[in-house]
């Protein structure tokens, strides 16, 4: 994956979730999604020299489907919760484990119905009416790439390839490779991969049902 370009708009404040999540150079991760475990773990987020930089849980009996984020030291960052019986997928962040509406951080949403490819659109929750997104994710077909902007932007902030194994392809194990550009939030981008690999989960998992 090519270097990305700086996005010098981001500079000074980039941050969505927190300030320490922002870095004055590029940042590559690996998220490894977790299948045949026993544990509530479902990600796994290091950097590229293997150290740990969060921790994706599902929380048990959980509404839906919810997961918190945890970083090295296993501290709540953020959680992640779906929307029930929403059209558009539609999940909510959250500050640290809480699902108060007084807490949520964005929201992401499919940016309609019915897509070859995944559209995401997020807006921050002081943006309201909804009329502009503030970010959006467009991902490739089957979700094997994406990339990430900001609002209107043709240059991309972020950018996620999946790596093919026969961990992959047979036992749905799958591994994110995730470059971040310099000044912007790699735990917001980070969530943002995980609601787009859950999205794309769920409508596996009712597409084969349907057959």
């Amino acid at each position: 994956m090519a270097e990305i370009p700086y996005y010098s708009n981001l500079a000074n404040n980039g941050h969505v979730i927190s300030p320490r999540f922002c870095a004055s150079h590029q940042v590559d991760l690996v998220i490894d999604k977790k299948v045949f475990t026993f544990r509530n773990t479902r990600y796994i987020v290091t950097s590229n020299d293997g150290n740990l930089v969060f921790k994706v849980e599902k929380i048990p009996l959980s509404f839906h489907g919810t997961l918190v984020v945890l970083d090295a030291a296993g501290t709540p960052v953020i959680t992640l919760r779906p929307k029930k019986l929403t059209y558009h997928s539609r999940w909510e962040v959250f500050s640290g484990e809480s699902t108060d509406k007084k807490d949520l951080i964005f929201s992401v949403k499919r940016s309609s119905m019915f897509q070859f490819h995944t559209k995401l659109h997020v807006f921050l929750a002081n943006n309201t009416s909804e009329e502009y997104c503030d970010f959006k994710l467009k991902g490739s077909f089957h979700e094997t790439s994406c990339d990430i902007y900001a609002g209107n932007s043709s240059t991309p902030i972020a950018q996620m390839d999946k790596k093919l194994t026969a961990g992959s392809i047979f036992l749905g194990k799958d591994k994110f490779m995730v470059r971040v550009s310099p000044n912007v939030d790699y735990a917001m981008v980070v969530s943002l991969i995980i609601i787009l690999e859950e999205i794309a989960t769920q409508r596996r998992q009712n597409s084969s049902s349907h057959t």
